[in-house]
């Protein structure tokens, strides 16, 4: 016992400082990826060719990113024979509709809080049910790490609950299968109202990968109505503490660049 608490003792404080100090990442570190289109050549689409999942986009003449379809993988960057689109260490990327996903240059709108009502609500105390609607578990490793000693997401008031009768909301992740989509529903129904939906993951936001695929369903956008989508395959733990922390006017809206 001794032992123990020696060792505690010189690990000292653990949990991380944010949001009142800047979250740090290592140099690989993936934050919200951007475009310079003044360092696109004419005519060049060799970064939406490489794209996997179609995220990048130059209907109308003008490079756009959608956050929702992207997987964070290098494909696009190493394509780029300019250097136009790298990945900056911004990790704030949740927002509140589908459409603020689609993003030109540096420039997001990122989330804004519930409304004063639910914001009464969930302010101060939000318990939310996880459904993995068809995930690899990326995304579900990243929400279980929220709740370790550095990110602590309880110390924000949210927690994870087992039944969704006891939840103010939903988590939810992957592309939601054939199998899964019962099962999301009634989930769902079981969240007494008034109750809010959170979107994690490119495959939940738009089916990722699995996009168009005949047993899932291109996310759960159509299914149940969303208040938060939170991008990334998967996304960091600051980066859905971020996004919760803004659903719950902790942290004050602004237009990021």
């Amino acid at each position: 016992m001794h032992n123990i608490i020696t060792e505690r003792w010189k690990q000292g404080m653990r949990t991380c400082g944010f949001p009142v100090e800047p979250a740090t990442f290592p140099e690989r570190f993936r934050g919200r990826p951007t475009i310079d289109a003044s360092r696109c050549p004419d005519g060049c689409r060799k970064c939406a060719e490489a794209c996997p999942t179609e995220a990048i986009d130059f209907s109308g003449g003008e490079a756009r990113i959608d956050l929702g379809r992207c997987l964070f993988c290098p494909a696009c960057v190493d394509a780029c024979p300019e250097g136009a689109v790298t990945y900056s260490p911004d990790p704030a990327m949740a927002v509140r509709t589908r459409e603020d996903l689609r993003i030109r240059g540096e420039e997001i709108r990122l989330a804004t809080a519930l409304e004063k009502k639910m914001l009464g609500l969930f302010g101060r105390s939000l318990k939310l049910r996880a459904v993995c609607a068809g995930s690899c578990n990326g995304c579900e490793a990243e929400l279980v790490a929220t709740g370790n000693v550095v990110f602590d997401l309880s110390r924000f008031g949210v927690q994870f609950v087992a039944s969704p009768r006891h939840a103010d909301g939903l988590v939810i992740t992957g592309p939601v299968t054939a199998n899964m989509r019962h099962a999301l529903l009634e989930t769902y129904s079981a969240v007494p109202p008034p109750k809010i939906v959170v979107a994690v993951g490119a495959c939940a936001i738009s089916g990722g990968p699995f996009r168009g695929g005949p047993e899932t369903n291109d996310g759960v956008g159509d299914l149940v109505p969303i208040d938060l989508y939170i991008p990334g395959c998967p996304p960091h733990p600051i980066t859905i503490l971020d996004g919760l922390l803004r659903l719950l006017g902790r942290i004050e809206a602004r237009r990021a660049r």
